[in-house]
């Protein structure tokens, strides 16, 4: 497989980054950001997932060796309790306005952006590679506008055997992807294998993959012994619309406003900061998530294991109680 394209030479150069993610549907930057926020945040994620019986505590916290006896994913209750608690740390949720970040896409685009308000952080669990995250685009779950990017910053250096991130370099330009069920992030995956396009490398601490949101991805098995640990930042020229769910916290955080989200921290810097952009608001189409839904069904009635994360999903988040009911019998019939 080729590596990604440096660019870390041209961050400066506004429209070479521009005519880069035009053509390859990314950028890769090594060490764009500082080690110190990246540690910070990595710790107090270490911190809380060691209390919830997620990182070993033979070995020390800092290197961040996984407990396998605690493995859950999203949307398990298990994995969303601890996940919530993560969610409330200010650090986390500054991160992705760091101005490395947002200076890099304010030269590419020739605008101003604004960043997402829904950060997600992404914990991936070694030696579980059936939920090692597929192929998918991310404009299916964020839509609003196409032309929104992706900064895809890992808290730790990422040697191959934990794994990362790769991209189908240029495959943006084929529009949106058919989906079907899979399991693991987001309980889909694109019905298409897109032949030899894909590229990746491992990671430094401090380098960012910012992508397209057309640019089939998928995460690499993490084969080693630590957590991987990761920040999803989504951004867009405030001139384009936006949909009201990008707006609020990442799905399947209980209920939790951003007022009680806000209510420990020291500054409100980051606060309800998207309300001074006054953004335009755009429906959400729900069909692409219906169709995999419908899809699901089919394979769960069938025995299929892959329909799995799609079921949760259904479980944990369908407006649709009668929906809701069918999933969990079929869930249930899964684990017969």
């Amino acid at each position: 497989m080729k590596p990604f394209l440096d660019s870390s030479g041209v961050i400066n150069n506004g429209p070479e980054l521009a005519r880069r993610m035009k053509r390859d549907g990314y950028l890769f930057v090594r060490g764009l950001l500082p080690a110190e926020p990246l540690e910070s945040v990595r710790m107090q994620f270490l911190e809380i997932a060691a209390a919830n019986g997620w990182i070993s505590t033979r070995a020390p916290l800092e290197e961040g060796i996984a407990d396998l006896t605690g493995f859950c994913v999203e949307p398990e209750p298990k994995y969303m309790n601890v996940y919530e608690q993560f969610y409330l740390l200010q650090d986390f949720h500054a991160l992705p306005h760091h101005p490395q970040i947002l200076g890099l896409l304010e030269r590419m685009l020739g605008e101003p952006v604004v960043h997402h308000p829904r950060v997600i952080a992404r914990f991936m669990f070694p030696q579980r590679n059936a939920y090692t995250t597929k192929a998918h685009q991310d404009y299916i779950p964020i839509q609003g506008t196409e032309d929104t990017y992706t900064a895809w910053v890992p808290l730790s250096d990422l040697p191959d055997e934990m794994g990362g991130l790769q991209i189908a370099a240029g495959a943006h330009l084929g529009g949106v992807y058919d989906i079907k069920p899979a399991l693991g992030a987001g309980g889909f995956e694109i019905d298409d294998d897109l032949g030899d396009c894909w590229v990746g490398n491992s990671f430094g601490q401090g380098d960012v993959l910012f992508f397209h949101s057309l640019a089939p991805h998928r995460g690499v098995p993490n084969r080693g012994k630590r957590m991987r640990m990761s920040i999803d930042g989504r951004y867009q020229k405030r001139s384009d619309p936006i949909t009201k769910d990008s707006l609020q916290p990442h799905a399947g955080i209980d209920g939790l406003s951003w007022n009680e989200i806000y209510a420990d921290w020291t500054s409100d810097e980051f606060q309800y900061y998207w309300k001074d952009w006054n953004p335009r608001i755009v429906d959400y189409d729900p069909s692409y998530f219906e169709r995999r839904d419908e899809l699901a069904m089919e394979m769960a009635e069938n025995g299929d294991e892959l329909a799995r994360s799609t079921l949760q999903r259904i479980v944990a988040r369908d407006l649709n109680p009668e929906k809701r009911a069918r999933a969990q019998t079929l869930l249930t019939k899964l684990d017969a």
